[in-house]
């Protein structure tokens, strides 16, 4: 049986009678182990393996504690509970007990709304409100069914944003007509799954003895009403209120804390005993901590022995000087680089430590958010710096004019065919100095094989259309320019392009041309179209704010990628070492580079938590819209938790990028670690 191995208060847990329970399981006290054991003593009190219902939030999660359960039990008595996440159990459920379930995506069922939307009139209503737009509609209807399951929609909505009261009637007769056509069809999204779980439920039972919940703390009030529907015997409930880091994506942590006023008899249980990490770390961890509301009564108590270094703070003058240090660090270090991890708070603070490590040689892998050689910034720059380097990179050229507007990839393509036609085998030289071909392009009837479309040029050959924008005679002169498919913003790209060759073409030096790049009107439109984008609300409009940021943290990337050419004289061995050498660093074994959400469930021997500097950690953007200082702090707290052995955590005082002084996290000053 799995619990001999359990100490005095899981053994508790695990053995508590049927009812209502709800065990408290703080960061490294064998939560997992704590399950299994639940598990395995219902099956030896004698509880059928189906009628135990075991609900996780991963499906890995689930069949790691099965797994574990087999290790006790018979395959064919194990394979018999019930498991999953809220949304695997209700679809396995449902597809038992109804024929017509047809699990769509979120992008599938946006479509049909807007059908349904198109339909309808918005703009007869006197107001200077604008209407959602499908998409954004169907996104709220979400949030709504996850959070309010209780209230009508257009209730909610007013609640929400009393300003849509005129558009409400519409909403509503929309997301019927939407709701009537999903019934009609079968069609179910996420959220539809478990909404379809809890009406079966009122229809006919399914009765499991014992439902297990883990990461309690993160559920929402729609699985939280689930739970209930179940009408089981015995619920036990598995989480940790100092880990509720997920109000984001429609947690509720009122749903643990409520648990005594909601359930009259249930029991409370606390996990304190950890077993992961030291003296100090807890110490620190319990200081922060603290200053978050006490929910239950808990400290963390210490069960390894030992001597280990105390958590270290880093400090340091520039951004940027942080991050070449602590990769210097990690080189340095005697821990297995898989037993390291670097935790951010926000994923531009990544950037940097990957960067970083790559320049020293050291390998890592980054979950929680894009490499930094993967952002479309950096793969731009360097699909720039390619066509001047290897002009004979046709992608690296038709991902460049990805970003013109009326040049799509069959365009591009013909650009460059010509171009390589007309430079003999080197666009630039087809772009600054063509070679003079007149007669193969008049005619449909005599074919220049090599030209393909570029036949047909000077039937269209209108240029004259283009010179009111004042472009160089000489970029004139060029016969791809007569092409019909090119309209006046695809042109001035094309210019842009033109004037970005012309002047990088003989630049040798790696730093030089990096430079150079950044500071090209092609470069520029680029970033401009990326930061517009990443700014674009879901009601199509623009929030110059987050632009503006978008601009900034596209600067910053521009910024670490010349610092890495820095250390290199030639420019091909620069460019093979960033497409060649970010693949490697990017996958497999190496130093662990996670989001503090990325990391929950997770433990490392090293442990760096970096940027804690106010305004960053916390992330005082997020409190103002509408997050809270007390989520932010049971982020810290996670991270904190993940560190076995050895913790650093640092910031820097200021960012040259930004030109922002910085002061430190209150999470440090709550820590002891400076005055």
């Amino acid at each position: 049986m799995p619990l001999r191995s359990l100490n005095k208060e899981q053994y508790e847990a695990a053995t508590a009678p049927f009812g209502r329970n709800l065990v408290i399981a703080s960061a490294g006290t064998g939560k997992t182990s704590t399950i299994v054991a639940r598990i395995g003593y219902l099956l030896h009190k004698g509880v059928k393996p189906e009628e135990i219902l075991l609900l996780t939030f991963t499906n890995k999660a689930a069949s790691e504690m099965i797994e574990r359960v087999g290790r006790y039990f018979e395959p064919k008595i194990v394979k018999k509970i019930e498991s999953g996440t809220f949304h695997a159990v209700s679809y396995r459920l449902l597809k038992e007990h109804k024929e017509n379930v047809v699990l769509k995506q979120p992008s599938e069922l946006k479509i049909l709304l807007k059908s349904i939307y198109e339909k309808r009139v918005f703009h007869h209503l006197e107001t200077d409100t604008k209407p959602y737009t499908p998409a954004y509609l169907y996104d709220l209807y979400s949030l709504y069914q996850n959070r309010s399951p209780n209230k009508e929609f257009g209730e909610w909505l007013l609640e929400r944003s009393p300003e849509h009261e005129l558009f409400a009637p519409i909403y509503e007769d929309i997301l019927d007509e939407f709701r009537e056509l999903k019934s009609r069809f079968g069609y179910v999204d996420f959220n539809d799954l478990l909404i379809e779980m809890k009406n079966l439920l009122n229809e006919k039972e399914i009765f499991f003895k014992e439902i297990l919940v883990d990461e309690y703390q993160d559920t929402n009030r729609l699985q939280s009403s689930l739970i209930d529907s179940f009408r089981s015997d015995s619920l036990f409930c598995v989480g940790d209120y100092d880990q509720s880091i997920y109000a984001f994506n429609g947690a509720d942590i009122n749903i643990i804390a409520s648990f005594k006023e909601r359930y009259k008899d249930g029991k409370i249980f606390v996990l304190k005993k950890n077993y992961r990490s030291s003296k100090e770390i807890l110490s620190l961890a319990n200081r922060v901590i603290k200053n978050n509301p006490r929910i239950f009564p808990k400290e963390l108590e210490v069960t390894r022995e030992g001597e280990f270094p105390p958590p270290k703070l880093l400090v340091f003058n520039e951004l940027f000087d942080q991050y070449r240090s602590i990769a210097e660090k990690i080189k340095n270090s005697s821990t297995p680089k898989h037993e390291i991890a670097v935790l951010f708070r926000n994923n531009s603070s990544a950037d940097g430590i990957e960067a970083s490590l790559r320049e020293l040689g050291v390998g890592c892998k980054r979950r929680g958010g894009v490499s930094f050689f993967d952002t479309k910034e950096i793969k731009a720059m360097l699909d720039l710096y390619s066509v001047i380097v290897n002009p004979k990179d046709m992608m690296a050229f038709i991902h460049t004019f990805e970003y013109a507007k009326g040049i799509g990839g069959v365009f591009a393509k013909e650009l460059f065919d010509a171009l390589y036609v007309l430079g003999d085998g080197d666009i630039v030289r087809g772009l600054l100095k063509p070679k003079n071909i007149k007669k193969p392009f008049k005619t449909r009837k005599v074919k220049n094989h090599q030209l393909g479309l570029f036949d047909d040029f000077e039937e269209f050959g209108s240029v004259g259309r283009f010179r009111k924008f004042g472009f160089e005679e000489r970029f004139f002169s060029n016969p791809t320019l007569k092409h019909p498919k090119f309209n006046e913003e695809s042109v001035k790209f094309y210019y842009a392009f033109y004037l970005f060759v012309k002047n990088c073409k003989n630049l040798s030096s790696p730093t030089s041309l990096v430079f150079s790049i950044a500071k090209s009107s092609i470069f520029k439109h680029i970033a401009n179209s990326l930061a517009k984008k990443r700014a674009t609300m879901k009601d199509g409009s623009v929030d110059e704010d987050l632009k503006k940021e978008a601009l900034e943290r596209i600067e910053r990337k521009v910024l670490l990628l010349s610092d890495l050419s820095k250390n290199y004289t030639d420019s091909r061995r620069f460019l093979n070492a960033m497409l060649l050498g970010s693949k490697e660093m990017s996958e497999g074994e190496g130093v662990n580079l996670l989001s503090v959400h990325a990391s929950k469930g997770l433990e490392f021997k090293e442990v760096y938590i970096i940027d804690l500097m106010d305004g960053r950690f916390p992330n005082r953007k997020l409190i103002s819209r509408g997050g809270d200082l007390e989520e932010e702090r049971r982020l810290f707290y996670v991270a904190v938790t993940r560190a076995k052995d050895i913790l650093y955590l640092s910031y820097a005082k200021y960012d040259r990028v930004k030109k922002i002084d910085y002061p430190p996290s209150p999470f440090l000053k709550e820590a002891g670690l400076i005055v």
